[in-house]
């Protein structure tokens, strides 16, 4: 039902064929935001997703994409025939060697699946390595961070688009009343040297509605900004100031016909009804000192990766649908290997403990766990070269990334690299193609899954002819 009235057109419309114009422009969009997309084309296999962002780039060399012969290579120069022109950041553009620097740390087989990993770092994670998709060749065009963390996000370089947690809130809808669709959550690394600048622009529902757009938890003082009374307010004023406000907005709505108005409302009884439901949400002494202890130490510390996990887990048994988790200081241009054991510990053992606990619930097999981040990084090193101290700048052309559960095919490795972790020789796997598998998961055709926008059919995948990859599932 289109929400503008006969009445509103004309009384707005100040030029009758300028009206007309833009009434069939916009007409289906302002349709498309008074409902949601109806459920899924299709019975899915993931009800709701868990997204462990690496903020920064993690280097699929250090972990993932095992390359015993780049020990023969160490301090030997790129060859131009694997480098192949390749545009470079202007952190490294103007080197005037390209050293190779090998991993330093230990790969072994784990699983059934033998995935080749750094388990001296993943002891936990390697555990379990055949409930887990391995994925070692994805690719993007984006070569720095804000485009390229958008692109993973959003699909596209360019901000503004609705992200993969946007699109799953519209396309699934809610199944608690009390608590937001997609919540967002950004845990403080315990080492802080490199951070990435992250913005809200990552979790926006860009042209979607706006009530699919991501809630932001913060992890000190009050979860949420003035969801708590101001002091001396009691819950029956602050009810009857949000009843009056609403009427309001509502005058305004029947008036001008504004969606974003209707959504205005919504969130104004959310707010108030999570009043009620995030205090639960957040308080962990229920938790079982079994859960807690899986977790590891760091799980009472608020805002740590591991205490951001459990709550990942609590929103996803509680109905959220989308949980984004965003880890930062993985940019690493120098000391990986000072600052990657730091990075492994915080994520190691909280992920191997998201997969058991959910496991244990019953909740891991519709629930789609994503850990990964914007790109890869360069086998040669940034700057100085020696076997303690070595950097590694991003690199698009190839990284890897992993999911499991919610429908992800266990113990499955998927793509192949050269012997440079630089270009992939088997099976790329471009974004937009992890987009359309991810859909195809949530229960979504990725080309007929869109909302009408400016005239246009907007999609997550753009105007890509992805198509979800079926050996990434079970």
């Amino acid at each position: 039902m289109n929400p503008f009235t006969r009445r509103q057109f004309f009384t707005n419309g100040s030029h009758l064929l300028g009206g007309a114009a833009l009434t069939s422009l916009l007409g289906q969009t302002l349709a498309n935001a008074s409902h949601k997309a109806g459920g899924p084309h299709f019975a899915p296999k993931a009800k709701r997703v868990i997204y462990l962002h690496m903020v920064g780039g993690p280097s699929q060399i250090d972990l993932l994409d095992y390359k015993p012969e780049m020990m023969k290579w160490y301090d030997k120069d790129l060859p131009d025939s694997v480098r192949q022109g390749q545009r470079l950041t202007t952190m490294t553009s103007g080197q005037a060697r390209f050293p190779i620097a090998p991993s330093k740390f230990d790969f072994s087989a784990a699983g059934q699946c033998g995935m080749m990993m750094n388990t001296e770092l993943l002891p936990n994670l390697a555990k379990k390595a055949d409930e887990i998709c391995w994925m070692r060749s994805l690719h993007t065009e984006a070569i720095n961070h804000e485009p390229a963390i958008a692109a993973m996000q959003t699909g596209n370089q360019i901000g503004g688009r609705p992200c993969l947690g946007s699109w799953a809130s519209y396309g699934l809808g809610s199944t608690n009343e009390n608590l937001p669709t997609f919540v967002v959550l950004v845990a403080t690394p315990s080492n802080r040297e490199q951070e990435q600048a992250i913005s809200s622009r990552l979790w926006s529902s860009g042209y979607l509605p706006g009530e699919h757009a991501g809630v932001s938890f913060r992890s000190k003082g009050d979860p949420i900004l003035f969801i708590n009374n101001p002091p001396g307010v009691p819950d029956s004023v602050r009810k009857r100031t949000i009843e009056g406000l609403n009427s309001l907005n509502e005058l305004n709505y029947q008036q001008l016909g504004d969606p974003e108005t209707q959504t205005r409302i919504s969130q104004y009884e959310m707010a108030f009804r999570m009043q009620a439901s995030v205090p639960e949400l957040t308080d962990l002494s229920k938790e079982s000192e079994a859960t807690m202890k899986l977790y590891g130490d760091d799980v009472r510390k608020p805002g740590s990766f591991a205490n951001s996990v459990l709550m990942a887990r609590r929103l996803a048994e509680r109905g959220v649908r989308f949980i984004q988790l965003y880890h930062n200081n993985w940019d690493h241009h120098s000391n990986v290997g000072g600052r990657m054991p730091s990075q492994c510990k915080d994520v190691d053992q909280p992920c191997y403990a998201l997969l058991e606990d959910l496991k244990q619930r019953g909740m891991l097999d519709d629930t789609l766990v994503i850990w990964g981040g914007e790109f890869g990084r360069t086998i040669y090193s940034q700057g100085g070269l020696s076997k303690e101290n070595y950097g590694r700048d991003h690199h698009p052309r190839c990284f890897s990334m992993w999911m499991a559960g919610g429908g992800a095919k266990g113990g499955a490795i998927y793509g192949e690299t050269d012997d440079f972790s630089y270009n992939i020789v088997k099976d790329p796997l471009h974004i937009s193609d992890f987009h359309a598998t991810v859909l195809h998961l949530l229960g979504f055709h990725a080309d007929r899954f869109s909302f009408k926008t400016q005239g246009l059919d907007g999609k997550l995948i753009g105007i890509n002819p992805a198509k979800p990859v079926k050996a990434l599932m079970a």
